[in-house]
């Protein structure tokens, strides 16, 4: 497996070639070259697979006519070498690459549909000045193309285009719209990136002077339909053909001089993979024996303890092939994919379904460290209608066949259907609601798109199967197989997808695909004797996935967090209330709203993050905690108030805050560490003897220790919290009553009735250019409100909190304590405790045991020194300071 990447016209140079390979390293870190020629360039990234030791690209003819880039591999190459030796064709490799060339030299286009295999490729007719690029018949290799003024650029990836410095990336919003909408993510040629498209599985693309034509080389498509007409009824004899076409698929990617691996999900198909590799192996056959070694080497994702777990199954496998197989399994948790989500997002280069392919990018991490190939049982699905919506459509065409015989099939398939609508049904019972798609994302947005569809075959079981070959399912899958594969330098392969064999399948019965309510019927009846019973049984299908929901839970901190961040606000696909409110119903279990619903967007926001939103250079300079002598970075010690005083603030650092801490002897712990400090430091300790000085605290974990901060899904948000909150100014800080969970709490606090008249109060004033109404009218300490922060540390980050109750008389008690506490000769110099709410767009002093007007202790705090991030400094020792 391999990278490639070039380009044709004028756009195109060597530097620029050469940075679109090195991009794409990672898949091919054997070897690497380059090819330029005229308009045209070519650049490779080799991962070694067959013939070793030859086969460097790019590659050229002997006569130097045609020069090829190629990915993949076309596993019948060896009897094509054969025909073309008879042709005349001379080989001075044992190289597939140069049997691509040659064929392409010899039949041209023509060439493409005789390959059984896989490929992404570019070749160069250096006569007819012809570019011509070619992408395998089930796209199981990709092809990425852009034109750029007169430049058209192709990439195996979509970073080598991004990395040319050519293209402008820019989102393609229809995409973004479709599979937010309908969970599209392969749509045809178009994909996320606007004026970036793929090549279509079957596709050819020809480039020279007069322009760019595109065109299918084969009737793949059309000759599966023709050939699911024929019917051929399905018997014992129809499996044992299968079973023997479907080994020596097997056998055939079994070719390689690295070693080959398995991915063993515990599921039907990469299952039968495992066993018929156990069977050669035990048949003694050579070219399995030489790339597979004595022990199969299988790779397992597996989640003990969790609904998705298939660890039995794998087992079962395993117990199978004992004595010949050398079994890893990897165990992927929450937290590992919170730390590898924006890899793993930026390897897959656009949006996925789900995060269920982490499962798989987590064992082609493990898989890289033992082997180099690793097949795998992606296409068997959409070939033999794996999955559960399959089955309606086999029940409505057997009801327009006759309603007997759709009766008799939905008897046998009750429970499959069942596994399919349950949860549905337990919503339904709990009074849980489904939240439209359309509901949470921005109205422009929708309204923009409100012209967009998406229908599927519903009627007929093949004609079903063959679009989600080529359309609706399979694309996406390839996709993640080739990206997550290529992430680790590993080359994946898909046995079932052998278009003899797809051929073969399509021309049964459809009795060979479900009967009496079982579906892959001849996988299972072509497995019966190889597989454990309770595979070949099996009915109900997971495969590689994660436990997403119970992850989601796990996270639901981060998740929100991202969704309460000014980037997700600020972006034109979404409503940040209706998702903010949404993941909260979905936290409590009030709603029907499904995981995947989130995750992907989740997904596009990390997407538009990572690919377009600009970045600050990382720092690699280790983390320095300060001291409480110290300033908070870009904050200042000293300050000279407004009213001409000067004053020195020590912001002091602490651990977080819960509600089950004890205020007072955390701050007297941080005040004893704060003289510890000042005593070590004769400067600083110059400095405050014999100076007046105060404690201030913040406000907030007064209140979270006061139990008055909550987890915003526990707060039962109503109707009227929504509506008004919508009304209010969001200010960047996520500070104020612009969120429903603080406004909930306002009316909690205030009563409604009060809020309401502060609200006509307060849109009065606007008019009147008045500002501040709403909090002078509405009375207490609405003001201290406070929401969930995206900068701010845990919990604060997903909480909103009320003001402290009490705030004098916790100032009194504060400054009693530390006046006991502190050492003798800065006792008398104590002026108090000031409970202060401050942030970067304001200050407000909410209590304190010092009389007289406090507005001199807010003048302090003019540039909040505590800081508005996580800095973790809520509390502060301030010194007043002689004036000059």
């Amino acid at each position: 497996m391999c990278g490639i990447v070039g380009y044709y016209g004028p756009g195109g140079n060597a530097a620029l070639l050469q940075r679109m390979n090195d991009c794409q390293a990672h898949r091919g870190p054997d070897g690497e070259g380059t090819f330029e020629d005229g308009p045209v360039g070519l650049g490779h990234r080799r991962l070694s697979i067959i013939d070793v030791a030859h086969g460097q690209q790019p590659m050229a003819t002997a006569d130097g006519r045609y020069t090829i880039a190629y990915n993949g591999e076309v596993y019948n190459y060896l009897p094509l070498r054969e025909e073309l030796k008879a042709l005349g064709h001379e080989f001075t490799t044992d190289s597939d690459t140069e049997v691509v060339l040659a064929a392409f030299a010899q039949w041209g286009n023509e060439a493409f549909d005789r390959f059984n295999g896989m490929w992404g490729l570019a070749i160069w007719d250096a006569v007819d000045q012809r570019l011509t690029l070619s992408r395998d018949h089930f796209g199981i290799k990709p092809v990425y193309v852009a034109k750029v003024g007169d430049t058209v650029l192709f990439s195996s990836e979509i970073k080598g285009i991004l990395s040319s410095g050519l293209y402008d990336p820019k989102p393609n919003d229809r995409t973004v719209f479709r599979y937010l909408r309908f969970r599209i993510h392969e749509d045809g040629r178009e994909t996320f990136f606007d004026g970036i498209e793929r090549l279509e599985p079957g596709e050819a693309m020809t480039i020279d002077a007069s322009g760019t034509t595109r065109a299918p080389y084969t009737r793949l498509r059309e000759e599966l339909a023709e050939l699911a007409t024929e019917q051929r009824p399905y018997d014992e004899a129809a499996a044992a053909d299968y079973k023997a076409r479907l080994i020596e698929a097997v056998r055939l990617r079994l070719q390689s001089e690295v070693p080959v691996g398995t991915s063993l999900s515990g599921g039907l198909d990469s299952s039968a993979v495992a066993v018929i590799i156990n069977q050669l192996l035990n048949s003694g056959d050579e070219t399995t024996a030489e790339s597979v070694g004595a022990e199969q080497n299988t790779f397992s994702a597996v989640f003990p303890g969790s609904l998705n777990d298939e660890e039995k199954y794998v087992d079962a496998v395993l117990d199978i092939c004992r004595g010949h197989v050398d079994a890893h399994k990897i165990k992927p948790t929450a937290d590992e994919f919170k730390a590898d989500m924006r890899d793993f997002i930026r390897a897959q280069e656009e949006p996925l379904i789900s995060s269920g392919p982490y499962a798989q990018y987590q064992v082609m991490r493990e898989a890289t460290e033992h082997v180099t190939v690793l097949l795998d049982g992606q296409g068997a699905d959409e070939m033999m209608a794996g999955y559960i919506p399959y089955y309606f459509v086999y029940l409505r065409q057997l009801k327009a066949q006759g309603a007997k015989q759709a009766a008799a099939e939905l008897s046998k398939s009750l429970d499959v259907i069942y596994r399919l609508g349950r949860f549905k049904l337990q919503a339904k019972l709990k009074g849980r609601k489904g939240i439209p798609m359309t509901q949470l994302l921005a109205d422009d947005f929708v309204s923009a798109h409100s012209g967009e569809t998406y229908s599927v075959e519903g009627t007929n079981l093949k004609k079903r199967l063959i679009e989600d070959l080529f359309i609706g399912s399979l694309p996406s899958l390839l996709r993640y197989e080739d990206k997550n594969t290529m992430r680790f330098s590993l080359e994946g392969r898909v046995p079932f997808l052998d278009k003899e064999v797809v051929k073969f399948i399509f021309s049964l019965s459809d009795e060979a695909i479900i009967k009496g309510g079982w579906n892959k019927r001849i996988l299972r009846d072509a497995t019966r004797g190889l597989l454990p019973e309770s595979i070949n049984r099996r009915r109900n299908k997971i495969g590689f996935t994660t436990p997403q929901g119970e992850w989601f839970m796990r996270l639901k901190n981060h998740f929100y967090n991202i969704f309460l961040s000014e980037s997700f606000a600020n972006r034109p696909y979404f409503d940040q209330a209706e998702v903010l409110h949404a993941f909260e119903g979905w936290i409590k279990g009030t709603n029907d709203v499904d995981s995947m619903v989130f995750w992907r967007m989740l997904n596009v926001e990390i997407w538009l993050q990572e690919f377009f939103d600009e970045k600050q250079p990382e720092d690699d300079t280790p983390v320095r905690i300060k001291t409480d002598l110290e300033p908070n970075a870009g904050k200042e010690l000293d300050l000279v108030t407004s009213l001409g005083e000067q004053v020195r603030r020590y912001p002091l650092r602490t651990e977080l805050f819960s509600r089950d801490d004890d205020l007072d002897s955390r701050v007297l712990a941080q005040v004893d560490r704060f003289f510890e400090q000042l005593d070590a430091d004769s400067d600083h300790a110059a400095e405050m003897a014999g100076k007046r000085w105060y404690y201030f605290i913040s406000e907030k974990i007064v209140a979270i220790t006061q139990g008055r901060s909550y987890f915003i899904w526990d707060i039962n948000v109503g109707r009227p919290a929504r509506v008004l909150s919508k009304y209010v100014t969001r200010t960047p800080a996520g500070i104020g009553l612009g969120s429903p969970f603080t406004m909930q709490l306002a009316i909690q606090e205030a009563g409604l009735p009060r809020v309401l008249y502060a609200s006509a109060g307060g849109a009065v004033g606007k008019l009147i250019g008045k500002r501040g109404m709403f909090y002078e009218l509405v009375g207490g300490d609405i003001r201290a409100i406070d929401g969930p922060t995206e900068y701010s540390a845990y919990p604060s980050n997903v909480s909103a909190k009320l003001a402290p109750k009490d705030p004098n008389d916790v100032a009194a008690r504060l400054t009693a304590a530390i006046r006991e506490r502190v050492p003798a000769a800065y006792k008398e110099t104590f002026g108090g405790t000031i409970v202060m709410d401050a942030n970067d767009i304001g200050r407000n002093v909410l209590g304190s045991d010092i009389p007289g007007d406090w507005t001199r202790f807010e003048e302090m705090f003019a540039d909040n020194p505590l800081g508005q991030g996580g800095e973790q400094t809520p509390m502060a020792i301030v010194v007043e300071r002689p004036t000059s």
